[in-house]
């Protein structure tokens, strides 16, 4: 997997409660081009492919059973709210470090102007756990090992 440094939502983030990461991408504001009529529709899931994905650079520890969520998200503003796509709940003896977690392509009919990620731990509180995610340029999906 290959990280542009533009498109990353988290950075070794630290994940102990539901939370927004770090960063949000701008996709800016929609507007109408020299000389037309009407404005242009974004839709930034249009064409190729474009993958997600997230992984784990600390084990993440938890004194339960918790579980962590990941939700790509939009919003009007960088608060996000709107969730496009989701990863299912991850279990926390799963979450151990170089774990990852992948949605192969974000959906079509991203219009609002702010994408991001929610983090959501259910059952928590983490006691410990970091992660990196975003937006790559393709996501390896050999698997090797037991």
């Amino acid at each position: 997997m290959i990280f542009s440094a533009q498109q990353i939502f988290s950075d070794d983030q630290a994940i102990t409660v539901s939370a927004d990461s770090t960063n949000v991408i701008d996709l800016g504001v929609a507007g109408t081009p020299f000389d037309a009529v009407a404005a242009l529709n974004r839709d930034v899931g249009k064409g190729n492919p474009i993958p997600f994905l997230a992984q784990v650079t600390t084990t993440f520890t938890a004194g339960g059973a918790a579980t962590l969520v990941m939700n790509i998200s939009t919003g009007a503003t960088t608060a996000l709210g709107t969730t496009i796509a989701s990863t299912p709940a991850i279990p926390v003896a799963t979450l151990v470090a170089g774990y990852q977690a992948a949605i192969q392509m974000l959906p079509n009919k991203i219009v609002e102007r702010y994408l991001g990620v929610e983090f959501v731990v259910a059952t928590g509180p983490m006691t410990a756990g970091n992660l990196t995610a975003g937006i790559t340029m393709g996501n390896q999906t050999n698997v090797t090992g037991a």
